[in-house]
This record gives C-alpha cells, structure tokens and sequence, in this order.
C-alpha cells in the first residue's frame, strides 16, 4: 500500500536501482505518481460509501446528502479529474507506443471499467431521486449501487496499481515522463476552474 507522502520516482533516469517508491534529491517523479495518490483519497471516499451502506442497513433509510457528496466527489474527482488524466495522457501516449498485447488488453480493460463506474453513478443519481420521491425499491437500489462501488473501485485501484502503472512506464523515455506530468499539472488546474465556472453558471440560471 502506497501512502500519500510516498512518490514515486523514475528509476530509468537513475543509474543505480533502488526501490521506486519514495522521491529522493531531484529524482523526477513519475507521471503515474499524482495517479496513485489520488487513489489513496478514493479509498478514503470509498469507506464514507462503506458508512452509508451499513446506516441504510441499520435505519432502513438513506442521507440523499450523503448521497449527493459520494455522486460530486466521484464525477469530479474520480472520474472527470482522475481517469480524466488517465484516458485523456497517460492512456493516450501509451495508445501510441508498442505495447505488448497483455499490456494493451489490461488498458483496454481499465477503460471500460472507467464507463462502468460512470453508469453506476448515474443509476445512483436515478435511485436517490425516486428515493425522494418516496418510490417503491428505490432504497433497496440506493443500496445495490453504493454496494457496487465500493466493489469496483478498490479491485479497479489495485489492478492499476499493482499490475499496470509500473509495467506501463517502461513504454515511456523519462523527457516523455516528464512532458506528462507537467501536462498531468495544467489539466489539475483547468479543471479546478471548470468546476467553479460551471458551479457559478449553476446559480445564475
């Protein structure tokens, strides 16, 4: 388990091994690693989803604000921010180098898993508003779609982490390394102003 003051570094630019996981002097980090310590807030995430689940398990109801945080922190974090980095660079350069075919069949896979979990929270969203307005089954959904999410996302996590960001980097020179962690930097920035733009707009309408 990765924690979040660890970093990973290019071992490629060094010319001793060593273990690849704590940043040392001016070693540059790796672009995968902003990847995994966002990851490590997901899982943070994932047991306020773990906490809901055993409330509705126990009161037999559900907090639609609770509801509300999970479905904003995983479209906009987790998804829009995090597999957004993923699909849209690091994704699309390895796209273009000769992966070996496990490698290609494991991104391919990491990509339809990103489409499942943005379906999972769309039947979220549906259920918490037939939850609101008092339809029959929508708790028992609201149930099944937290339960399904905290399913997916710690496997989804350990299949990067453990069997693809590392096996992906060997694809990549340290000069392309670094072009995509600074590329990795200005889509965190835009994004920040794309979510308040889009929050003030919101409230205008």
């Amino acid at each position: 388990m990765y924690k979040d003051s660890q970093e990973l570094t290019c071992r490629f630019c060094r010319p001793t091994p060593g273990p690849m996981i704590i940043r040392k002097g001016d070693d540059p980090m790796l672009p995968i690693g902003p990847l995994m310590i966002e990851h490590r807030l997901i899982e943070k995430m994932i047991s306020i989803m773990r906490s809901e689940i055993r409330n509705i398990e126990e009161y037999h109801r559900a907090d639609p604000e609770v509801i509300d945080v999970v479905v904003d922190f995983v479209r906009t974090y987790a998804d829009q921010t995090h597999h957004g980095k993923e699909e849209e660079i690091l994704f699309r350069e390895l796209a273009r180098k000769n992966l070996n075919e496990q490698d290609r069949h494991v991104m391919r896979e990491l990509m339809e898993e990103h489409a499942y979990g943005r379906s999972l929270v769309r039947d979220l969203v549906e259920a918490k508003e037939r939850y609101l307005e008092s339809k029959n089954g929508a708790l028992k959904r609201i149930w099944e779609k937290l339960n399904a999410l905290v399913e997916f996302y710690p496997a989804h996590i350990k299949k990067e982490d453990r069997n693809f960001f590392l096996a992906a980097m060997k694809y990549l020179s340290c000069e392309e390394q670094e072009a995509m962690l600074q590329e990795m930097w200005a889509f965190d920035r835009r994004m920040i102003h794309q979510k308040y733009k889009a929050l003030v707009e919101q409230w205008q309408s």
